[in-house]
Parts: structure tokens; sequence; C-alpha cells
């Protein structure tokens, strides 16, 4: 529009001119003379507008060249945060390697020294052939059949060739049976397949003093799983067993407790636990490390209960969080474990105390209905999940499945 009345004002203004030297001149110099001025006019109008064009093209470009700068100043600022990105990932990649290396090699120590301690309890031991005397029943199993000795050179075997399996078994919440926890449990296995149970081991470990080197390799068992299940959620917790032996072994129990002082971010996620018959043989030097352990901020438990005349406040003021009671006991012998309450008082008395109850080896429906009506929040038994070894790859790629089950893939072992 502004063009058409310019290029009018154009043609009017000719016309004039035109029309004033026609007076002058004759009519048909003074149509020559008005065409051409607007024919001037129209070419000045076009220079003038492409030289508008061509400088607000320019300033365009300009302005497009400042913008692409900073779109390559932003994207080399971004690939130099991702570069220290990068770095920062190694870095703690390669501390997180030479920290499992350094775990390797106390492990490694502790092999010699479980089986230094071995070939010494050995020779302190009968011949072989006295102890084969002490074996009646000829039906016993091929580990049950073994004198200790012969048993001890399975344990040190196992360990050397690292026949060393983490069992994991699941605690859940009632009623939604989801997953909280787990319970860590270790196992060897012998040459030809068989698994040395807890109870078969222990009796020859704890007299040669060997516990300790026991739970040790189930701790760093215990910090090396935890380490991987909380990249995947930080709300599963590990109960981890210690021996009495352990508990009072005033050479070992220092070094655990600064190991954990070392791995403290993990007080969340890892629970220690203790049978009651340790606990009431500790002493106040082992109250002492109970209670140091637990101002590091590591939640403690107490299983193996085989009576409830408990100071419980005393519990708590140590440092115990959780109880474990056999679902036969709360459901039909808190009478013969001499309780002062009944089964469904029981869980108010522990959370006066700030004390939470797990219910253990719960191995049919009908427990849970009787569970569920003494208000019970966590169980744990064969019906909810059964012991199952640890693949050594499970660590490296935890993956979520149902809460019934365990959090990672487990394998079953011959």
């Amino acid at each position: 529009m502004a063009k058409f009345l310019l290029a009018a004002i154009y043609l009017f203004g000719s016309a004039a001119v035109g029309g004033a030297v026609g007076l002058f001149a004759g009519s048909p110099t003074g149509g020559l003379v008005g065409a051409t001025l607007f024919l001037f006019a129209l070419q000045l109008q076009a220079s003038v507008s492409a030289r508008r064009n061509q400088r607000a093209a320019q300033k365009e470009i300009s302005s497009l060249k400042r913008a692409n700068a900073a779109i390559e100043l932003a994207l080399h600022q971004t690939d130099s945060k991702m570069e220290e990105m990068q770095k920062a990932i190694e870095a703690k990649a390669s501390a997180q390697g030479r920290k499992i290396v350094s775990e390797l090699q106390v492990l490694e120590s502790l092999m010699r020294e479980f089986a230094g301690k071995i070939s010494v309890k050995a020779q302190e031991e009968p011949a072989p052939e006295q102890v084969e005397m002490r074996v009646q029943d000829s039906a016993r199993s091929y580990l049950d059949a073994l004198g200790e000795p012969e048993l001890l050179e399975t344990i040190r075997a196992s360990l050397e060739e690292n026949r060393v399996d983490l069992y994991l078994q699941p605690i859940v919440s009632l009623p939604q049976r989801k997953l909280r926890y787990y319970e860590a449990l270790s196992r060897l296995r012998a040459e030809d397949g068989s698994v040395i149970m807890p109870a078969q081991y222990i009796k020859v470990a704890a007299p040669a003093g060997l516990m300790s080197v026991v739970d040790n390799l189930l701790l760093f068992r215990c910090v090396q799983i935890v380490r991987r299940l909380t990249q995947k959620s930080r709300d599963i917790g590990v109960f981890c067993n210690i021996s009495g032996d352990t508990l009072t072994d005033a050479e070992f129990f220092p070094q655990f407790l600064e190991y954990m002082q070392h791995n403290r971010d993990l007080a969340g996620q890892i629970i220690f636990e203790f049978g009651q018959d340790a606990v009431a043989k500790a002493g106040v030097r082992g109250e002492e490390n109970l209670a140091y352990l637990a101002n590091l901020g590591f939640a403690l438990s107490m299983d193996h209960i085989e009576t409830l005349a408990v100071d419980f406040a005393r519990l708590k003021k140590i440092g115990f969080r959780h109880i474990k009671l056999r679902a036969d006991v709360l459901l039909g012998g808190m009478g013969q474990a001499r309780s002062t309450v009944g089964p469904e008082d029981f869980k108010k008395l522990l959370e006066r105390h700030g004390l939470n109850l797990i219910v253990e080896r719960v191995e049919d429906e009908k427990s849970v209905v009787q569970l569920l009506d003494y208000a019970v929040d966590f169980a744990q038994g064969y019906l909810f999940g059964e012991p199952r070894a640890v693949r050594d790859d499970a660590t490296k790629s935890p993956e979520k499945i149902e809460p019934s089950a365990p959090i990672i893939p487990f394998r079953k072992t011959a």
C-alpha cells in the first residue's frame, strides 16, 4: 500500500512538472519530461529500497552470526562439562576399583591366616583314625562323617578355591509382603559340591579361633553386595551376622570397627546381627564395642532368642533396633520363654523401648494370619523365600523384580 501511494505521488508530481514545462515549451516536451521524471523517481525509489533491504539482510546475517557464535560457545562449554563429568566418573570408578583391590588384598591376607591356623589346629588334633572312631552312625552324610581335621582341611580348600557363597534370604513387610530387607548368610562348598552349613563349620572354626576370619569374609561380601544394591535402591537393608567369638576377639574387633568407620556411608543399609547368647556373654568390653558400632550409625539386631526375660531398655541403650523372634515362640511358646506379656502385647512392649519386631521361620499361611492378628510388621521364612546363593555377576546388574522374590538374580547351588 505504501509503495502504491509513493508511486502515485511520483506520478502526480511528474505530471505537474510536465504540465508546467508544456506551458512554456509545448505539449510534447512537457509529457516527455514528466514521463522521464516519473521513471527516474521510480528508479531512485527502487535503488533506495534495495539498499535498505541490503542493510536489513546484513543486519540479520550479523545477528545470525552472533547467535551461531553463542551456540558454539554453549556447545563448547557443554562439551567441557561433559568431559569434566566423564573424568569425575572415571576417577570415582578408579577409586572404587582400588578399594575393591585393597579389600581383596585384605581377604587374601585373611585366607593365609586362616590356612595357617588350620594347619596348627590340625597338628594338635588326634590322628584321623582315632577321630573316625567317634563316628557311630554310618548313615551320616559325607560332611557329617568327616572328623575335625578333615573338615578343617575341607574348609581351607573351599576358601582357597573360592568355593564360598553368599546367600540372601528376603525379609518382607506385612501384610503386603513387600521386600524390605535381606539376611546375608555364608555357605561353603566342598569339592564334591556338598554345601557346608554354618552349624557344621562353626563347630570346627569356633574352637580353632577362626570365626573372626569367616565373619570378616562375610562382612566384605555384605559391603560389596550392599554397594551394588544401593546403586539401584537405598530402601533395601541387609542383615549381616556376626558371631559371639568375633565380638569378643580383642585382635579382630577393633579392626572390624575401623573398617566400618571407613564405610559408615552404608550405615542405613547394613544391620549387624548378634545372637542372644553372644550378647549375654559380651561383657563390658563387648557392650562398649556394640555401642561404638551403633554410634557410627549402624543398627543392631538380636536373634537366636531363647528367653524373653530381657532388659529391653538396656538393649536400646546399647544400640539395638531389631529383635528377631521365631514364629513358634510368638505363637505358642511365650510362657516357656518367660515373657512378661502375651503375644498380642509383645510388639507394643518392644515399641515402647524403640525396638522393631521381626518374626522369623514363618513357614505357612496359617502363621501369617496369626501374625497379622498380633500386628506384626515384618516376617522372614521359607514361605516368603528360601536363602538363595548370589551369582558372581548378580551384584553388577541388580534387577527390579517382584517384592516377594529376591531383588537380584539368583542361582541354586549344587
